[in-house]
């Protein structure tokens, strides 16, 4: 069975990558969808500009990150172990913020998986309506890229590298020729992920200017996660059980492997140097900190980034009776199944939308770069 072709509704159909005679092929033009032309007018509504102070203000907010943390300390898994003794006061500001140093860098190469994978799209869609989305989504991925930059070089200087984990599956989603790797890979589990974690940042960040720069870039990935759910509406319910299981399966596996990994000390290797704190031993304390009981116990908040997950693929319906048992090891897979669609941080996202647009109303009158000063 070949991956490539897991896709019942044509406006998912690709043609090659490098077969651009296809793109241009006249009669493809008038087999357009409408079924993103909602998301795409809506574009308008949630635009901002990273680089214009009127939607971040860059020099606004400043912090002193040797007397201040980005994220309550309790953020930092480390210093809620035997981890802390070993630390200083200012050893402790200094983890807890390069730790979170460590999440919005992530947060950022994620960002850049999938501009590079919507970029990617737009070279394989077929249908010109889907194409279009795709390039909307790379043109609002790209801003996200320049103000994670942005802050982070603001707070800290430059990102600190991606853990091989993240960078490992993002390298399969965007070279693969499976359509539904890169939208259940990028749309939904990484932009899971990363909902997820906005909701947290946003709802607990000590830094003004990280929750606006939060809560602008969720409006945009509200929109985001809309394209991968309907195209798990128009497909998932036309697999055959063989490619259901096929889809299934992989789904499972990708989530083991940031359940698993995504945040390991192993990840945070270039962190714990700066300290002299071996990661493996850092590992073993966490582990005797926290046991699977307690993890368990996160995962029944709403915005725990691993629950975000779960509840999103069985939304979808990709997940069945053959992993559901996989999941139910650590959530209550009935109570997910009872709650509302929404996925987390919808509220938030709303907000930053109204926001937006009286912003927006004001750019327009005023021009381009109008500044009152």
């Amino acid at each position: 069975m070949s991956e490539r072709h897991i896709a019942y509704d044509p406006i998912y159909n690709t043609v090659d990558r490098d077969n651009f005679d296809a793109l241009i092929e006249v009669d493809r033009y008038a087999d357009r969808t409408d079924a993103f032309d909602s998301i795409i007018a809506a574009t308008v509504d949630h635009f901002w500009d990273p680089t214009d102070a009127r939607y971040v203000d860059f020099e606004s907010e400043p912090m002193n990150l040797k007397e201040e943390t980005v994220m309550p300390r309790d953020f930092c898994i480390e210093l809620k172990t035997s981890i802390a003794d070993e630390l200083d006061e200012q050893q402790q500001i200094r983890l807890a913020n390069q730790n979170t140093r460590f999440v919005l860098s992530s947060i950022l190469h994620g960002e850049q998986g999938a501009a590079s994978l919507s970029a990617n799209l737009t070279q394989i869609l077929r249908d010109p309506g889907a194409m279009e989305y795709a390039s909307n989504q790379a043109r609002e991925e790209a801003r996200h890229v320049t103000g994670f930059s942005k802050y982070i070089s603001t707070r800290w200087g430059p990102p600190l590298r991606s853990g091989k984990t993240l960078q490992s599956l993002m390298n399969e989603i965007i070279r693969s020729g499976a359509v539904y790797k890169k939208l259940i890979g990028m749309q939904m589990l990484i932009e899971g992920l990363a909902m997820g974690a906005f909701a947290t940042i946003q709802s607990e960040t000590q830094d003004p200017l990280l929750r606006r720069l939060i809560q602008f870039t969720m409006s945009d990935e509200a929109f985001h996660h809309k394209f991968g759910k309907i195209w798990a509406d128009r497909t998932i319910p036309q697999l055959s059980e063989e490619e259901h299981e096929h889809v299934e399966i992989w789904a499972a596996e990708a989530f083991q492997i940031l359940l698993f990994n995504l945040i390991n000390a192993e990840q945070k290797q270039e962190i714990y140097a700066e300290f002299d704190l071996d990661w493996q031993w850092v590992r073993s304390a966490i582990l005797e900190a926290f046991t699977e009981t307690d993890r368990r116990r996160d995962m029944t908040k709403n915005t725990n980034i691993f629950r975000v997950l779960i509840k999103t693929l069985l939304k979808c319906g990709i997940i069945t009776d053959r992993t559901r048992p996989l999941y139910q090891a650590w959530v209550d897979m009935d109570e997910l199944a009872a709650e509302n669609d929404e996925v987390a941080g919808a509220d938030v996202a709303t907000l930053a939308m109204e926001e937006l647009k009286a912003i927006n109303s004001g750019r327009q009158k005023m021009g381009p770069r109008y500044r009152t000063d």
